[in-house]
């Protein structure tokens, strides 16, 4: 049984560029160097041969893992949501104890970038806010304490 593997436009295009990458660039020229490694001889002592046959199996381990987050893909649009409770794909402007104001997007595990604001709907941020309305207090736990934020806004807009 697979798990859905929620995920906005975006990150659902980075695996499907990444897979055709591999499978239509990456993995023939690695099985051509590899082809040529092997037709010198002697593969025990064959540097080029190893290195091949080993990113060849790391190259097929990602194809494996992409073709898998695809077809395991729910493609959420965030502007198509109409809610005003927080859900996947909503981007929460949220204001602290001390007045400073963040802005969180709510995406896919694959997709998180904590610097840019990109959290994943799984992170502690993420759950906390699920479900959660413009005005509602929420407590996170942080490992420097509990820190307490106020939802200023809710959007959907693209990420």
């Amino acid at each position: 049984m697979s798990k859905n593997n929620y995920t906005t436009r975006k990150g659902f295009d980075r695996y499907r560029d990444e897979l055709n990458q591999l499978v239509k660039i990456e993995r023939p020229e690695m099985t051509k160097t590899v082809a040529w490694a092997a037709s010198l001889g002697d593969r025990s002592e064959n540097a080029d041969y190893k290195y091949g046959k080993k990113r060849l199996r790391e190259i097929d381990k990602r194809i494996r893992f992409l073709t898998a987050r695809i077809e395991d893909a729910v493609v959420v649009e965030p502007r198509e949501i109409e809610s005003d409770k927080i859900q996947f794909g909503a981007t929460v402007t949220t204001e602290d104890e001390d007045g400073n104001t963040k802005k969180y997007s709510i995406v896919g595990v694959d997709e998180t970038n904590p610097s840019q604001g990109l959290i994943s709907w799984r992170s502690p941020i993420g759950k906390s806010l699920l479900g959660k309305e413009e005005g509602d207090l929420v407590i996170i736990r942080t490992p420097n304490g509990e820190k307490e934020l106020e939802i200023i806004e809710i959007e959907y807009i693209d990420i």
